[in-house]
């Protein structure tokens, strides 16, 4: 494959570096650095980064080259500055969505891509800093501060990456880089299934959780004790409750034989639907291939053999199925010629038929033994191995008494195992081609683990039968979907001392400070022999550097060493890791490129607890210009927003100060009109206080 910067490379007569995918951004590998991020990602384009041809609006661009050790392909890992100007101000959505809208604008903007595998040979262009479909698009301010926006592996559109590996490789490069926090949307979808409520019951935490990302705020208001009671709660249902809650509906056979097939497969005994979600998910990652058995693998009501409803068997799915031939084991033997007599081998094989029973009897459905372990069983009645192994040579697809054994490899574990079912009344079967009644191929389980799993996920968390805590539960998940990982402030460097610097608000920012909290400070480093000078000097340069609107800082006063001159060395006076404020002028505070969030000053207050944007769809009361989500004001996602909106408080006001003279004429039964416009019904209380604790 050509990759464009190659050619540039060939024409300065320079061989770019390729580093190995597997641990680049290792410790040392290849660069060590020590300062804070804005100086880190220099030295990182620098040693690591080939410069490449401009990207979107002449964006410097540079690619790093990565050998993927399993497949050989050289991965391309593309690093685009982004400077933010005046004249083209763009504002950090991702930071106003995860509460970091007070943040001030970072000068620069580092974007980390992995393109998709079709797109590794042409150069970036403007379009794909906001193409969702790139393996890997990280997202980094000149502060430290970043978003992992989006991540796709071998099932997201690559033939060569996981998901695991790259996500590997981005949780090195902000190791590396020291970055300081990084937020992710969790979003992220598996055949209808939302992983973060999957994992969340499974695991207690979602798939980013591997790598120490932890909730960081709920949409629709809902907290972070919301979130965890909610995860506890699911994760405790037991599977026997989960059976009687579904007994009596559509879904009980489906769920009852799902619980049984992987109850029965597990070593450990599964008690909760969390035991359950997580053997489910452990027996997807270890199974390499994909196979699809004979038989259903799962486990199997009893046969109902009904000889005069010959109708039952001739619908669309059993006939594509192919017969199997029964026959009772005296037959079987009848047919053979052997050296043990007949009434011998007949024994042998209720011998076996019992050793099954007690096995079935052990564990909660039919799941099987393996050759060994029943060979074994029959050897403790049974001296000669010979006649056993002669009978387990015949049982498939035998009756014996009132039972029929069968026996199939195990697509997962590809071991022969015998299994053993009833049939109805213990009526025999008739001796003769006859259609597979053991499952419906819509109800077979055992062959796709994560269509199983949808089928208990959509059940039991988004259609519960009994308990309205449950689906309660499930939404609070679902609506968690901001996570964070931070890399702590650590003060390592004995040849330095490191301060974390904060500006203190000037007197026209006064009266925002209750809606803007005072963003983070910067982390500065000077030698140990520094002055009070020095440290100002240091501060001011990096504010000057990092943001947009202190690009003619004048740092004037440290309040720790206020009284102190100048010249007087740090160390003795201030303790290295200390929080220390400064005092400045030349601050632009008219600047649009003020905060990352924005200037806007508008304000949200939802019935559900919401007052702060949080990526949801919102509306705002055209009377008190508050914003509110449309779905706690009964607007569904899929309609459109009424042209005028009035939101409860103002509606009831309205409804207060006009009494029965009024020409405003209001219906009220769970919805207001108002000139033909939907108003929503009276403030509820917040829906996620509604007894999870039952």
């Amino acid at each position: 494959m050509s990759l464009p910067f190659l050619q540039a490379c060939g024409k300065r007569k320079r061989r770019p570096k390729i580093f190995n995918f597997g641990d680049f951004c290792d410790p040392g590998c290849p660069i060590r650095p020590a300062g804070p991020f804005r100086d880190n990602i220099s030295l990182f384009l620098e040693e690591c980064g080939v410069p490449g041809e401009p990207a979107a609006s002449d964006l410097p661009v540079w690619c790093t080259l990565l050998m993927h050790q399993k497949t050989g392909v050289v991965v391309p890992l593309y690093t685009v500055q982004e400077t933010m100007t005046p004249s083209s101000p763009s504002f950090c959505d991702h930071c106003r969505f995860a509460g970091w809208g007070n943040h001030y604008m970072s000068g620069r903007r580092y974007h980390l891509i992995i393109p998709k595998d079709g797109c590794w040979s042409r150069p970036l262009e403007e379009c794909d800093l906001d193409e969702p479909n790139h393996l890997l698009h990280g997202l980094i301010h000149g502060n430290g501060f970043g978003h992992l926006i989006c991540i796709n592996g071998i099932e997201g559109g690559s033939k060569f990456l996981c998901g695991r590996e790259i996500m590997d490789l981005w949780d090195r490069i902000c190791n590396n880089l020291l970055v300081r926090k990084v937020t992710v949307e969790d979003v992220s979808r598996k055949q209808s299934m939302d992983l973060r409520l999957l994992y969340g019951v499974a695991y207690g935490h979602t798939w980013f959780g591997r790598w120490s990302y932890r909730f960081l705020r709920g949409s629709f208001g809902v907290k972070e004790h919301h979130y965890h009671q909610a995860m506890e709660f699911l994760g405790s249902l037991e599977l026997v409750k989960v059976l009687e809650d579904f007994s009596g509906t559509e879904h009980f056979k489906e769920i009852k034989q799902i619980i049984c097939h992987y109850k029965g497969m597990s070593k450990t005994n599964l008690v909760t639907i969390k035991d359950l979600l997580k053997y489910m998910l452990t027996v997807k990652s270890h199974s390499t291939r994909k196979s699809k058995p004979a038989i259903p693998a799962g486990p199997l009501p009893s046969l109902k053999w009904k000889l005069s409803t010959r109708a039952s068997l001739q619908n669309k799915h059993l006939s594509q199925m192919k017969p199997i031939k029964f026959r009772k084991f005296t037959s079987a033997v009848a047919e053979m010629d052997s050296r043990w007599p007949a009434r011998r081998m007949e024994q042998a094989a209720e011998v076996i038929v019992n050793a099954l029973l007690e096995a079935r009897g052990k564990k909660l459905g039919c799941t099987g033994m393996t050759r060994q372990d029943v060979r074994d069983a029959a050897r403790l009645h049974i001296g000669d191995t010979g006649l056993i192994d002669n009978v387990l040579k015949i049982l498939n697809n035998v009756i014996v008494g009132d039972y029929v054994v069968r026996r199939a490899v195990n697509p997962l574990t590809r071991i022969l195992e015998y299994t053993i079912h009833e049939f109805d009344g213990g009526r025999e079967p008739p001796e003769q081609l006859v259609k597979e009644t053991l499952l419906s191929p819509s109800l077979a389980v055992g062959h796709d683990v994560y269509k199983d799993m949808a089928r208990v996920y959509s059940a039991v968390f988004l259609n519960h039968p009994t308990s309205d805590c449950v689906g309660s539960a499930a939404q609070v998940l679902l609506d968690s979907k901001h996570f964070m990982k931070e890399w702590p402030f650590q003060d390592e460097e004995d040849q330095l001392l490191t301060f974390i610097c904060n500006l203190i608000p000037s007197i026209d920012r006064l009266e925002t400070l209750p809606r803007k909290k005072v963003p983070p400070g910067e982390i500065i480093m000077v030698p140990l022999h520094a002055t009070v000078g020095d440290l100002k000097a240091a501060a001011e340069s990096a504010f000057r550097e990092t943001y947009c609107a202190f690009e003619h800082l004048v740092v004037t006063d440290i309040e720790a060493v206020k009284e102190t001159e100048d010249t007087e060395v740090l160390f003795g006076i201030m303790e290295s890791g200390q929080e220390v404020w400064v005092r400045g002028t030349g601050m632009d505070v008219d600047s649009q490129l003020r905060y990352e969030g924005g200037s806007e000053n508008w304000e949200v207050r939802c019935m559900c607890g919401a007052e702060d944007d949080d990526g949801e769809r919102m509306v705002a009361c055209d009377l008190c210009e508050v914003w509110q989500h449309t779905r706690c004001c009964g607007i569904d996602d899929t309609d459109n927003v009424p042209p005028l909106f009035v939101c409860s408080a103002c509606c009831k006001s309205l409804a207060q100060s006009r009494q029965e003279d009024s020409p405003l004429e209001f219906r009220y039964s769970g919805e207001l009109e108002l000139f033909g416009c939907l108003l929503p019904p009276p403030t509820r209380e917040p829906e996620y206080d509604m007894g999870i604790q039952c």
